[in-house]
């Protein structure tokens, strides 16, 4: 143990964020807990200021000594005007610039930190040139991956999948049929010849996936996802933002097969256990006090995360559902959607439901009152619905939303996806029924969510497979 720590000393790990959607939460907290575990050793948090004035406005946590956080480009030139409607221009913005604001950011880091030399480079894997840094610098090189493990191997077997869908599209024999012969629709062909993916479907996957590697996509993110699955077999690890134990033995051991070392650390954005809710009265948002109010399991909460975004007749459709069934709700709704409401409808359901720009999800999903959550299925949230026992209503929307949707409904049995795959009315109206009802379908949803949430308790615990893994984690970067 002495020389674990006398090694720590000289250890200085530089953490790079994602600052896009969920991902710089999961990083930040795995970071925290490292730097926690690790006293020892220097944490360099690189991030952009904008989404590190989320982080700190959102977490309220205080950062252990050992980790600081450091501001980087976020690529956006002085003076230039963003696109409204297209997020992907940020995105692209920022990674065009970004293997050169991290490495000032290091610099800057090993400056303020008496020129101690990075010794490993974590960071999200959506960061590709990662790899490419930590060689150049000869340290250690470890990537995070924070969607679900499922759509890691479709990210590995990308060319595999796209051969085999092309061939499907153009009339040809394709692998795996879906179990309706030849007529079936490409779309809805299962992938059988990917191992731990026969439940999927092609139509499930996102779609830089389906389209193949295109060398002149326009889209930086597009070309930069497909080559996660050319560097992260030279990762040191990876590690994986879930729990071992939910995957199927095919999916865990075929993954395990393509890299150095892959640890499951647990669910990143979670306390499992979940810890007892704040007092109401602290809950700036009013979320909490307004809760106490309804009867149990009766709230349908809705929110799409903070990137994702239905298009405006849908909102409409959702907001006409919500009314017509009366059902209470609370709705995380930025103020520039509330423009795509009906006429009226804010002050017809003022007494019905709750709308606020931004709710503390985690404590809402596991106040007894909500009994359904309303969401497009990002990983992080499908996890937050199962630890409060909330079955969902799944509208998928980008990324990996379709597969956790697919999951949630048909292996998990703990939810449903929109009927047709959009918000409608009368669509939306029979899934609130069937979730909030007291017949078999809603019973057995209740059921089910609450023995997947006994199962990651006990992943969780002391003897579950991320305790272990957590420990290899600090090993690696601290020694």
């Amino acid at each position: 143990m002495s020389d674990q720590s006398s090694s720590g000393k000289n250890q200085h790990v530089a953490v790079l964020a994602f600052p896009f959607g969920c991902h710089p939460w999961p990083l930040l907290n795995l970071t925290s807990r490292l730097a926690s575990a690790a006293p020892d050793v220097s944490f360099s948090f690189l991030n952009t200021a904008k989404s590190n004035q989320k982080l700190s406005a959102t977490s309220g946590a205080h950062l252990s000594h050992n980790l600081k956080s450091y501001d980087v480009s976020d690529g956006v030139p002085e003076g230039h005007v963003l696109t409204p409607g297209n997020p992907l221009e940020e995105v692209d913005l920022f990674l065009e610039a970004a293997p050169e604001s991290f490495r000032k950011g290091m610099e800057m880091a090993v400056a303020e930190t008496g020129q101690k030399k990075i010794t490993c480079i974590l960071n999200d894997a959506f960061l590709v040139f990662g790899c490419d840094m930590a060689a150049d610098m000869h340290v250690k090189w470890v990537s995070l991956y924070v969607p679900a493990p499922y759509d890691l191997s479709a990210h590995i077997y990308s060319a595999l999948i796209h051969e085999t869908y092309a061939k499907a599209c153009g009339g040809g024999e394709a692998h795996g049929n879906g179990g309706a012969g030849g007529d079936l629709n490409p779309i809805d062909k299962t992938l059988d010849a990917i191992p731990g993916l026969s439940v999927m479907r092609f139509g499930d996957l996102p779609q830089e996936i389906l389209q193949g590697n295109h060398s002149n996509s326009s889209s930086i993110l597009a070309r930069t996802l497909h080559r996660i699955r050319e560097v992260l077999p030279r990762a040191n690890a990876v590690v994986m933002n879930s729990f071992q134990e939910l995957n199927s033995t095919i999916l865990t051991d075929d993954l395990k097969s393509k890299f150095q070392d892959i640890l499951y650390v647990g669910f990143l954005t979670l306390i499992v256990p979940t810890p007892p809710l704040p007092p109401s009265h602290s809950d700036a948002t009013g979320c909490l006090p307004w809760l106490d109010e309804q009867k149990p399991t009766s709230v349908a909460y809705i929110s799409f995360g903070t990137v994702a975004a239905v298009p405006p007749h849908e909102f409409a459709a959702l907001a006409e559902a919500l009314e017509a069934s009366c059902v209470p709700f609370l709705w995380s709704l930025r103020e520039n959607f509330k423009a795509f409401l009906p006429n009226g409808f804010l002050e017809r359901t003022r007494k019905q439901g709750k709308i606020v720009p931004w709710a503390p999800q985690a404590h809402v999903l596991s106040h007894k009152a909500v009994g359904m959550y309303v969401t497009h299925c990002g990983y992080n949230s499908v996890f937050e619905s199962i630890v409060g026992e909330v079955p969902m209503i799944c509208r998928p929307i980008l990324g990996d939303n379709k597969m956790n949707g697919r999951m949630v409904e048909d292996v998990w049995g703990i939810g449903v996806r929109v009927e047709g795959g959009v918000f409608t009315e009368k669509g939306m109206v029979k899934s609130l029924e069937l979730v909030l009802g007291h017949d078999q379908h809603g019973r057995s949803m209740r059921e089910k969510i609450r023995g997947l949430k006994e199962l990651v308790v006990k992943a969780a615990g002391p003897d579950g497979i991320a305790s272990k893994d957590f420990k290899t984690l600090l090993e690696l970067i601290s020694q």
